[in-house]
Formats: structure tokens, sequence, C-alpha cells
């Protein structure tokens, strides 16, 4: 359904921090860096078929977080939810809502951890039980 996800942020450098760290629990691997025609900075992770990209803003404003928004990264086990979320905390972001672990759900159980990174964007690192 999506061809891709991304999100603005303020210090491109402070992200590939961060998505480095975070994404490479994942096993993805460096980003493709790339500056558009109008000079903004733009990294994009590719792995398994998606692609998740990181950029300044376009149109030259403050990267904003969306209020309500989640991004979802499904991961292979609860560790690596676990994984993710420390990841997360060790590289500048900062662990939301309830600690990592199961949520019961009417599509059954899943093991969750909510993280917001350095700029404000909420994640969430999923893995159910298949």
């Amino acid at each position: 359904m999506f061809s891709h996800v991304m999100v603005g942020s303020g210090d491109i450098e402070r992200s590939k921090r961060f998505y480095d760290a975070v994404l490479g629990v994942l096993g993805v691997g460096e980003p493709m860096r790339n500056t558009n025609r109008t000079g903004q900075d733009r990294l994009f992770y590719r792995h398994d078929g998606g692609s998740f990209g990181v950029s300044e803003p376009i149109n030259g404003e403050p990267a904003t977080f969306a209020n309500g928004g989640t991004i979802g990264f499904k991961c292979a086990s609860p560790e690596q939810v676990q994984q993710f979320h420390d990841a997360a905390v060790a590289n500048g972001g900062t662990s939301v809502e309830d600690p990592p672990g199961i949520r019961e759900s009417s599509m059954g159980p899943m093991y969750l951890a909510y993280v917001r990174d350095p700029d404000g964007n909420k994640l969430c690192a999923m893995h159910r039980p298949g």
C-alpha cells in the first residue's frame, strides 16, 4: 500500500545517528544520502521492500511531528522490540506511553514499545506472534 514514509528533521546528522542505531537493530544498513535540487539533505533507509526517509523540510519551515501520528516498525521478536526501544533511548529518543511489553487488542496480543525520535516523531516497534 505504501511506497515510503518520510519524516522531517531539524538536524539531519542527529537524525542519522538516531536512525542508524534504531533501524540497525532491524538489520537496516546505511542510508542513501541525497541532497535535492533545492538544497535539502535527505536520508533514505531501504529494507525488505520498504523505504523510510528523513528530510530537512523542503519549505524551509521548522520540522514538526504529526500529533496523533505513529510510524510502526515490524520486529521479529519481543527481544528485538526491546532492543529497538533501548537503542532509541540511548541515541537521543524518549520512551513514551507504557513501558515495552504485551498489549491485548482485538487483533490478539502484541509486544509493543513506543518512542519519540529527537525531532518528536512517534515510533512504534511491534512484534505480533505468528
